[in-house]
Protein backbone atom coordinates (compact mmCIF):
# COMPACT_ATOMS: atom_id res chain seq x y z
CA UNK A 1 0.00 0.00 0.00
CA UNK A 2 1.34 3.44 -0.94
CA UNK A 3 2.19 5.77 1.90
CA UNK A 4 -0.24 8.61 2.55
CA UNK A 5 0.80 12.01 3.84
CA UNK A 6 -1.00 14.86 5.58
CA UNK A 7 0.19 18.04 3.88
CA UNK A 8 -2.54 20.66 4.40
CA UNK A 9 -0.96 23.47 2.38
CA UNK A 10 -4.26 25.14 1.43
CA UNK A 11 -5.32 25.22 5.08
CA UNK A 12 -1.97 26.69 6.16
CA UNK A 13 -2.22 29.37 3.50
CA UNK A 14 -5.77 30.35 4.48
CA UNK A 15 -4.95 30.43 8.20
CA UNK A 16 -1.87 32.55 7.54
CA UNK A 17 -3.96 35.04 5.58
CA UNK A 18 -6.42 35.29 8.48
CA UNK A 19 -3.88 35.58 11.30
CA UNK A 20 -0.50 37.36 10.95
CA UNK A 21 0.75 35.80 14.20
CA UNK A 22 0.01 32.33 12.83
CA UNK A 23 1.74 33.29 9.57
CA UNK A 24 4.85 34.21 11.59
CA UNK A 25 4.76 30.81 13.29
CA UNK A 26 4.52 29.05 9.93
CA UNK A 27 7.55 31.02 8.74
CA UNK A 28 9.50 29.70 11.75
CA UNK A 29 8.37 26.06 11.56
CA UNK A 30 7.53 25.40 7.93
CA UNK A 31 4.79 23.25 6.42
CA UNK A 32 3.38 20.10 8.06
CA UNK A 33 4.27 16.78 6.48
CA UNK A 34 3.00 13.80 8.45
CA UNK A 35 2.84 10.19 7.27
CA UNK A 36 -0.68 8.96 7.94
CA UNK A 37 -1.30 5.62 9.60
CA UNK A 38 -3.86 3.16 8.26
CA UNK A 39 -7.41 2.87 9.57
CA UNK A 40 -7.35 -0.81 10.45
CA UNK A 41 -7.71 -2.95 13.56
CA UNK A 42 -3.94 -3.37 13.65
CA UNK A 43 -3.24 0.36 13.43
CA UNK A 44 -5.66 1.19 16.27
CA UNK A 45 -4.28 -1.68 18.37
CA UNK A 46 -0.77 -0.32 17.80
CA UNK A 47 -1.89 3.15 18.92
CA UNK A 48 -3.27 1.64 22.14
CA UNK A 49 0.01 -0.19 22.76
CA UNK A 50 1.96 3.06 22.29
CA UNK A 51 -0.12 5.10 24.76
CA UNK A 52 1.95 6.74 27.53
CA UNK A 53 5.18 5.04 26.46
CA UNK A 54 8.31 6.37 24.80
CA UNK A 55 8.48 5.45 21.14
CA UNK A 56 11.43 3.06 21.38
CA UNK A 57 9.99 1.13 24.33
CA UNK A 58 6.54 0.95 22.77
CA UNK A 59 8.01 -0.15 19.45
CA UNK A 60 9.94 -2.97 21.10
CA UNK A 61 6.84 -4.25 22.90
CA UNK A 62 4.66 -4.01 19.81
CA UNK A 63 7.28 -5.82 17.78
CA UNK A 64 7.17 -8.71 20.24
CA UNK A 65 3.36 -8.74 20.07
CA UNK A 66 3.43 -8.93 16.27
CA UNK A 67 5.99 -11.73 16.43
CA UNK A 68 3.31 -13.87 18.12
CA UNK A 69 1.36 -13.93 14.85
CA UNK A 70 2.32 -15.05 11.34
CA UNK A 71 0.05 -12.30 9.98
CA UNK A 72 2.41 -9.63 11.31
CA UNK A 73 1.31 -6.13 10.40
CA UNK A 74 -2.06 -7.35 9.05
CA UNK A 75 -3.08 -8.48 12.51
CA UNK A 76 -6.55 -10.01 12.55
CA UNK A 77 -8.91 -9.24 15.48
CA UNK A 78 -10.26 -12.79 15.69
CA UNK A 79 -6.70 -14.13 15.86
CA UNK A 80 -5.78 -11.63 18.57
CA UNK A 81 -8.67 -12.81 20.75
CA UNK A 82 -7.53 -16.45 20.70
CA UNK A 83 -4.44 -15.93 22.84
CA UNK A 84 -4.47 -15.74 26.63
CA UNK A 85 -3.87 -12.44 28.39
CA UNK A 86 -0.80 -14.00 30.04
CA UNK A 87 0.77 -14.50 26.60
CA UNK A 88 0.63 -10.75 25.98
CA UNK A 89 1.92 -9.95 29.46
CA UNK A 90 4.98 -12.13 28.82
CA UNK A 91 5.97 -9.93 25.87
CA UNK A 92 5.44 -6.71 27.81
CA UNK A 93 1.91 -5.62 26.94
CA UNK A 94 0.18 -4.41 30.10
CA UNK A 95 -3.04 -5.93 31.36
CA UNK A 96 -4.95 -2.71 30.71
CA UNK A 97 -3.73 -2.46 27.12
CA UNK A 98 -4.45 -6.12 26.48
CA UNK A 99 -7.98 -5.58 27.80
CA UNK A 100 -8.44 -2.54 25.56
CA UNK A 101 -7.16 -4.24 22.39
CA UNK A 102 -9.28 -7.31 23.07
CA UNK A 103 -12.34 -5.12 23.54
CA UNK A 104 -11.52 -3.41 20.24
CA UNK A 105 -11.22 -6.85 18.63
CA UNK A 106 -14.63 -7.89 19.96
CA UNK A 107 -16.28 -4.78 18.58
CA UNK A 108 -14.73 -5.38 15.17
CA UNK A 109 -15.48 -9.11 15.04
CA UNK A 110 -19.09 -8.51 16.13
CA UNK A 111 -19.49 -6.03 13.32
CA UNK A 112 -20.14 -3.04 15.58
CA UNK A 113 -17.85 -1.07 13.29
CA UNK A 114 -15.13 -1.60 10.69
CA UNK A 115 -12.18 0.81 10.87
CA UNK A 116 -11.86 0.66 7.09
CA UNK A 117 -15.28 2.32 6.85
CA UNK A 118 -14.16 5.34 8.86
CA UNK A 119 -12.87 7.05 5.72
CA UNK A 120 -16.48 7.51 4.57
CA UNK A 121 -17.88 8.54 7.95
CA UNK A 122 -18.14 11.88 9.71
CA UNK A 123 -15.85 12.85 12.56
CA UNK A 124 -18.77 12.42 14.95
CA UNK A 125 -19.53 8.90 13.68
CA UNK A 126 -15.90 7.82 14.04
CA UNK A 127 -15.68 9.27 17.55
CA UNK A 128 -18.90 7.54 18.62
CA UNK A 129 -17.60 4.19 17.34
CA UNK A 130 -14.16 4.38 18.93
CA UNK A 131 -15.19 5.58 22.39
CA UNK A 132 -17.30 2.42 22.75
CA UNK A 133 -14.01 0.58 23.22
CA UNK A 134 -12.72 0.17 26.77
CA UNK A 135 -9.59 2.30 27.13
CA UNK A 136 -10.22 4.53 24.11
CA UNK A 137 -11.34 8.00 25.11
CA UNK A 138 -11.93 11.26 23.33
CA UNK A 139 -8.22 12.10 22.96
CA UNK A 140 -7.28 8.73 21.44
CA UNK A 141 -10.22 8.90 19.02
CA UNK A 142 -9.18 12.41 17.98
CA UNK A 143 -5.62 11.24 17.29
CA UNK A 144 -7.05 8.58 14.97
CA UNK A 145 -9.09 11.23 13.17
CA UNK A 146 -6.02 13.38 12.68
CA UNK A 147 -3.22 10.91 12.03
CA UNK A 148 -5.00 8.00 10.37
CA UNK A 149 -7.84 9.75 8.55
CA UNK A 150 -6.20 13.14 7.97
CA UNK A 151 -9.18 15.12 9.23
CA UNK A 152 -8.58 18.86 9.26
CA UNK A 153 -10.95 20.19 11.91
CA UNK A 154 -10.14 18.30 15.12
CA UNK A 155 -9.47 20.38 18.23
CA UNK A 156 -7.84 18.19 20.95
CA UNK A 157 -8.44 20.42 23.96
CA UNK A 158 -7.59 17.58 26.36
CA UNK A 159 -4.01 17.55 25.08
CA UNK A 160 -1.66 19.31 27.52
CA UNK A 161 0.87 19.91 24.75
CA UNK A 162 -1.71 21.84 22.73
CA UNK A 163 -2.73 23.95 25.74
CA UNK A 164 0.88 24.70 26.66
CA UNK A 165 1.65 25.44 23.03
CA UNK A 166 -1.21 27.90 22.90
CA UNK A 167 0.23 29.69 25.95
CA UNK A 168 3.60 30.04 24.21
CA UNK A 169 1.96 31.03 20.91
CA UNK A 170 -0.29 33.72 22.35
CA UNK A 171 1.50 34.53 25.63
CA UNK A 172 0.07 34.14 29.10
CA UNK A 173 -0.95 31.12 31.13
CA UNK A 174 -2.11 27.87 29.50
CA UNK A 175 -5.89 27.85 29.04
CA UNK A 176 -8.05 25.28 30.75
CA UNK A 177 -9.69 22.51 28.73
CA UNK A 178 -12.96 24.42 28.76
CA UNK A 179 -11.22 27.70 28.04
CA UNK A 180 -9.44 26.38 24.94
CA UNK A 181 -12.68 25.30 23.25
CA UNK A 182 -13.85 28.78 22.14
CA UNK A 183 -10.30 29.90 21.33
CA UNK A 184 -10.25 27.46 18.43
CA UNK A 185 -13.45 28.73 16.83
CA UNK A 186 -11.76 31.36 14.68
CA UNK A 187 -9.62 28.65 13.07
CA UNK A 188 -12.45 26.46 11.79
CA UNK A 189 -12.44 24.37 9.61
CA UNK A 190 -8.70 23.80 10.07
CA UNK A 191 -8.26 23.36 13.82
CA UNK A 192 -6.19 20.17 13.36
CA UNK A 193 -3.58 22.27 11.59
CA UNK A 194 -3.47 24.76 14.45
CA UNK A 195 -3.14 21.90 16.95
CA UNK A 196 -0.15 20.54 15.01
CA UNK A 197 1.55 23.93 15.20
CA UNK A 198 0.79 24.18 18.92
CA UNK A 199 2.77 20.97 19.41
CA UNK A 200 5.61 22.27 17.30
CA UNK A 201 5.84 25.80 18.77
CA UNK A 202 7.74 24.28 21.70
CA UNK A 203 10.64 23.69 19.29
CA UNK A 204 10.95 27.42 18.47
CA UNK A 205 13.39 28.80 21.04
CA UNK A 206 13.13 32.47 20.06
CA UNK A 207 9.33 32.63 19.81
CA UNK A 208 7.78 35.39 21.89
Amino acid sequence: MAKRYWRPRKAVRELSERDPLFAALVAKIGQPSVELRDSTFGAIARAIAYQQLAGAAAGAIWGRVLALFPEGETLDPAVFLRKRDSTYRKVGLSGAKTKSIKDLARHVTRGDFDPADFHDQSDEEVMAALVQVWGIGEWSAQMHLMFSLGRLDVWPVLDLGVRNGWAKFQGGAPPTVKGLIPLGERYRPYRSVVAWYMWRVHDVEDWS
